[in-house]
Order: structure tokens, then C-alpha cells, then sequence
């Protein structure tokens, strides 16, 4: 009777199903014969992976698609055994609850069980199993072929860009000549970008000074040496899409021509902003600033989400710490290194990591986008109290076209803002001078609830740009008193021309200039108020200027009695206590009026519901209507 042949059973985990090695062991006559089962948690594990759209997952099936093909060639038994695990315990995968699924079937089936992850393989031999740890594979970089990704690329491409369906495109030139151009004209496939992805997944797992960065729900990021590599599938993306980034030079800092001394003050552990618009070369700046900066002695570490800057292996590169960058900020807090490179700060979060870092102490190098040098600094206002950004941020140098286009530096100060003149209006400014020739061109300073950026420079037609700040200023605090349009024109450093409506001037200007004179007071003006309508436009500034109130043409004819009647106004009885002046006009309850002192406004309000206007006794407008009704002069409410 023949022998028959011995079968031996394999348990895989996880780790090994997404490596891929067991079908390569099977293939090599290492395990062919073996009866494989796979645990049903590990099925369940690489299913939850791919729906979330991480490449892992898509791995994983593919290699029990191959465990499958050698089953039907007969090479292997293939079983799928245990239970499968519920939406918690696939939630609670991170914490083990997956792994000891997997350990579970092990153990009821029995046999050889397979393990990259060292600490599984610690405990399934504490269970008592029969354990092969596996060493994750690795390979010597000799051992590197050419990816596929690679062929897309020449000597001047910056950006490979790969889409489903879309002809292959490319960003090639030099920095500040960059162009976008088609590479192929046949369309790249679903198949072709599968089979690219797969092996670039597959090279970050091998190559030791490679990684996954990031992997998430339809999204991975690669870093294969000095290649950033963003995967998208959907539901993230519309469709597949491979996008690889690389730097095309490494410039050291003598490139760029910089002065003595703008690299004293970049050595001199500040707070710098590299600035400027996409692609026109800041990483590559910032990168030969960190070897500038290492090459003379000081500490240099760098934040980075994605890793991608080219530094020297003396300087390490810091990720988020737990996916936050305040994590790392805490951690190199602890280290104290001389500078840090954060590359790039965009959110708040971002900005707020970076003065913190400042002030405490840590000089600071920031990347951020901006189409002009000024932006950037417009940027923190918001977000880190104005008073403290120049300790926060000192110094930006702004990059355009590869080339360093603009150095502007900050000082604070307590002055009066430029194209004003009256000394009670000094305020704390900021400064935003060329470094160069040391002419500010920008200050930054509070206006009313306003903060303001304002560009120094010469007056347009004799206007100074601080006029037209001024002007809307004065157009919202004459806005609370005219509820109509309000027009402004600036003549002068402490005088503007108001014009309202014929209707509003009366408010305006309050009962011998009350009102116009708080106006003034408030903004620092002189106020000449007119009349917007009508073909000569007047001056008038109240009774005290001798203006008098208008009465409309078709009115004209009508005593002011008769006047008031159609107005809906009522004379109110006037009564007094020891708070109040109450004026009675029960007729107008619940309405909005207006107040008027022989046909002169006085103010607006609203009569309560028991038909009552309440002054304060002691205010100056109840004592004129006091006086005015001891004269027998005339007191009008009058329905607005």
C-alpha cells in the first residue's frame, strides 16, 4: 500500500496575508501540499481595510485571490475557519480584539501558525502554539529595480500627474519656468495605475528608508525616498489618481546671493516666514536654510506632514506625534533645538503651534503660501494677538520664481499712524519695513474694531490712503444717526464733508449741534454736514450755525399746527418724578417717533406700551425740554 502524502496545516495572521509571502513559499515547494486556513477575523480585517480604501486592504485580497488559484491547481487545501467578528470587535481591531479572533481559530484548528507582528507571536506562543515569526521583509537597496512610476520622469520633471481614463501629465522646467504638459497621449487605465500603486505600496514596505506616511479612507501617502506620493481612490476621489512629486534640484543658500547680512539675521534664532505662491521653489528654500543653518552649528529639526524636505540625515524629521502637531511641538519643547522648520503652516492650528514654539524660545522657520510677502503676515492677524506678532514673526522672505524676491522685517512701536496728525490718536503700530532700505511700507494698527494693514505710500491725487479708512469710519458713526445713505469725502487730516438726506439732517446734527458735536468728538473731526439732494447742497451744522429746519414744498401753505396733524404727531403731556421726564403720547403707543422742539429735532425713540417717552431727569435734553415748555415753546411727538 503506498505511502500517503503527509499534509500539514498553516494558520496565517494579517501581517502575512498583506505581505504576500505565503503563495511565494507555496510556489517555491516550501509549503506546497500544506492545508492553509485562514481565519475568518482575517478576512473580515482586510474587507473593513479595502471598503475604507486603504491600499492594504486591496493587498490583502489580492493575496488570497492567489492563495485561491493555487488552491484550484491543486498545490494547496484552502479553508476558511472561526467566527467572524462583530462591528465592535472590528472597531476595536487597534486595541486587539482582532488578533485574539485570529489566535482563537489557531489555537481550535492547531498547526503552524504565521506572524509578522512580533508582539502576536509573543503571545500566540504563551498560548502554547506552535509559532514562525516572520522578520518583515526587507531588501538591501542594491536589490531596487526601476519603478514604473519612474519611467514618467526626466532630468526637469517636478510633478508626475496619473488619472483613470486621462492622458498622463507632467510639470517640467525650471523652478519659475515651470509647465504643464502631456507626457503621453494614450490614456492611463485602471489596470495600469492598480499595478503601479501595488508596487509602490510594496517598495515603501520594503525599502528601509521608505514609509507609509499616511493611509486613510481612499487616500495614501508614500514616501519613497525623495519621492511624495499621493494614491487617491474612490469615494475620496472621483476616480483613481497617482500624483508623485519630486524636488528636481538641491540648492545650497550661496545660491541665492543673500547678504551678509540678511544670513546674520536668519542665523540669529528669529521668527521667519518663507512665503510665496505654489511651486515657486519655498521647500527648496527652506531645505538649503536647514543645511545653511546646520552647517554652522545649530541644532535643526523640522515639522513636516508629508516628510519631503532634502536635508542632511543630522537634521531629523518630525511628523505628527498621535496625527497632532501640538504632540510634536511638546516633544521639541523638550529637545530645545535651535531652530525648527515647520513646512507647511496654513491652518490656525498650524500658526498658533508656531508662536507657541516662538515664544517660547525656539527660533522659528515657517512655510506658507501667499501671493504677495505682505500676505503672509496678514495671515496671523486673527490669530495670534497683534501685539505679540513681531515677537511671533520678525522676519518674512518672500520667494517668487526661485528666486528670493522680497525681504520685509517688523518692529512694534507707539505712534501716531501715518497720515494722521492729531497726537491723541498715537496708537500701538506695527511696522513692516523693506529690509533692505529699511522704508516702511506697511503699518498695522487698531481703527475702531477694526485692524488694519495700510500701505504707505504716495498720495494719490493729493489723497493720503489713510483718508479713505477714515472716511468709512466716519460713514458708520454718522450711520447711527441717518437711517439713509451717507456720503464722505475727506477734505483735509481733521476735517470731512458729511452729506445726508434733507430728513436726516435734523438728526444728524441734534437739537444747537448736540449730536454733531459727539460725532466729532468720537472720531477726531471736523464735520461740515450738507444736504445730499437739491442743486445747491448747503452747509448747516444746527441752530448754533444758524441753519433753519425745512419745511416740504407741498407743506409749505399749512400752519404748524395743521402741519403736525399730518405729520401724526401729538403734543404730549409732560410730567416729571424724581427719575424721570415723561413725555405722555398714548395715541402713538407701541410707535417709533421722533421728538421735536419748535419744528427743531431732538431725538428718536420708541413709546412704550402704555404710551410713555422717560427721559432721565438730570440728562441735558430733559432739562431743555424743561425750559422749553416754562417758555411756552412748542413740543412735538411725531409718528416716523
Amino acid at each position: 500500500m503506498a505511502e500517503e502524502k503527509q499534509i500539514w496545516r498553516i494558520v496565517p495572521d494579517t501581517s502575512i496575508i498583506i505581505d504576500g509571502r505565503l503563495s511565494s513559499r507555496v510556489r517555491s515547494g516550501e509549503f506546497r501540499g500544506a492545508e492553509i486556513v485562514i481565519p475568518e477575523a482575517v478576512v473580515s480585517e482586510l474587507e473593513a481595510q479595502a471598503n475604507r480604501g486603504r491600499e492594504i486592504g486591496f493587498k490583502g485580497l489580492e493575496e488570497l485571490s492567489e492563495l485561491r488559484k493555487l488552491a484550484d491547481r491543486g498545490e494547496i487545501l484552502l479553508q476558511f475557519r472561526g467566527v467572524q467578528p462583530t462591528f465592535e470587535e472590528i472597531r476595536l481591531s487597534k486595541e486587539g480584539r482582532m488578533d485574539a479572533l485570529i489566535r482563537s481559530t489557531a489555537i481550535e484548528v492547531g498547526g503552524l501558525f504565521l506572524s509578522e507582528d512580533r508582539v502576536q507571536s509573543l503571545i500566540a506562543k504563551a498560548k502554547g502554539l506552535d509559532v514562525e515569526y516572520m522578520h518583515p521583509k526587507t531588501l538591501d537597496p542594491s536589490e531596487f529595480g526601476p519603478l514604473k512610476i519612474e519611467h514618467f520622469f526626466t532630468d526637469d520633471t517636478m510633478s508626475v500627474h496619473l488619472k483613470n481614463g486621462v492622458s498622463p501629465m507632467a510639470k517640467k522646467g525650471p523652478v519659475g519656468n515651470v509647465r504643464y504638459v502631456r507626457i503621453r497621449e494614450e490614456p492611463a487605465t485602471s489596470s495600469e495605475l492598480f499595478s503601479i500603486s501595488k508596487e509602490l505600496i510594496e517598495r515603501a514596505r520594503l525599502d528601509p528608508e521608505s514609509f507609509i506616511e499616511m493611509s486613510s479612507s481612499g487616500a495614501t501617502v508614500l514616501q519613497i525616498r525623495n519621492m511624495r506620493i499621493a494614491i487617491a481612490r474612490p469615494p475620496f476621489s472621483d476616480d483613481m489618481e497617482i500624483t508623485t512629486v519630486r524636488p528636481t534640484v538641491v540648492v545650497d543658500l550661496e545660491h541665492y546671493r543673500l547678504s551678509d547680512k540678511l544670513k546674520e539675521r536668519i542665523a540669529s534664532q528669529r521668527g521667519i516666514l518663507i512665503a510665496g505662491p505654489p511651486g515657486a521653489g519655498k521647500s527648496t528654500f527652506a531645505a538649503g536654510v536647514a543645511r545653511y543653518l546646520n552647517d554652522h552649528g545649530q541644532v535643526v529639526k523640522t515639522m513636516e506632514s508629508p516628510r519631503d524636505l532634502q536635508v542632511p540625515p543630522e537634521i531629523t524629521q518630525y511628523s505628527p506625534l498621535n496625527g497632532r502637531m501640538e504632540d510634536t511641538a511638546d516633544l521639541l519643547l523638550l529637545v530645545r533645538p535651535d531652530y525648527t522648520i515647520y513646512d507647511e503652516v496654513r491652518k490656525t492650528g498650524d500658526f498658533l503651534v508656531f508662536a507657541d514654539m516662538r515664544l517660547a524660545g525656539v527660533g522659528m522657520i515657517g512655510v506658507v503660501h501667499s501671493t504677495r510677502a505682505v500676505d503672509a503676515i496678514q495671515r496671523l492677524i486673527g490669530r495670534v494677538e497683534l501685539g505679540v506678532i513681531p515677537q511671533v514673526v520678525d522676519t518674512v522672505i518672500f520667494i517668487d520664481k526661485g528666486e528670493v524676491a522680497k525681504v520685509l522685517v517688523l518692529a512694534f512701536t507707539v505712534k501716531v499712524p501715518h497720515g494722521m496728525v492729531e497726537q491723541d490718536l498715537a496708537r500701538p503700530v506695527i511696522t513692516i519695513a523693506d529690509f533692505e532700505t529699511g522704508k516702511v511700507e506697511y503699518e498695522i494698527y487698531t481703527y475702531g474694531e477694526q485692524v488694519v494693514v495700510m500701505p504707505i505710500g504716495p498720495s494719490i491725487e493729493g489723497r493720503k490712503p489713510a483718508w479713505k479708512l477714515a472716511e468709512e469710519e466716519i460713514r458708520n458713526v454718522v450711520g447711527r444717526y441717518a437711517s439713509g445713505p451717507v456720503e464722505v469725502e475727506v477734505t483735509s487730516d481733521d476735517s470731512a464733508i458729511v452729506k445726508v438726506r434733507d430728513e436726516e439732517m435734523r438728526k444728524v446734527i441734534g437739537k444747537g449741534g448736540n449730536v454733531i458735536d459727539r460725532i466729532e468728538s468720537i472720531l477726531g473731526f471736523h464735520i461740515n454736514v450738507r444736504e445730499m439732494q437739491g442743486e445747491a447742497p448747503k452747509a448747516a451744522k444746527g441752530r448754533k450755525y444758524g441753519a433753519q429746519s425745512r419745511v416740504p414744498p407741498e407743506k409749505a401753505s399749512l400752519s404748524g399746527i395743521e402741519r403736525a396733524a399730518t405729520a401724526s404727531s401729538v403734543h404730549p403731556l409732560i410730567e416729571k418724578n424724581k427719575k424721570h421726564l415723561i413725555l405722555g403720547a398714548l395715541e402713538l403707543a407701541g410707535k417709533d417717533v421722533e421728538i421735536f422742539l419748535e419744528d427743531e429735532y431732538l431725538f428718536s425713540a420708541t413709546v412704550s406700551r402704555h404710551g410713555e417717552v422717560k427721559l432721565r431727569v438730570n440728562s441735558d435734553l430733559a432739562s431743555d425740554i424743561m425750559e422749553a415748555q416754562d417758555r411756552g415753546e412748542l413740543i412735538e411727538v411725531r409718528l416716523i
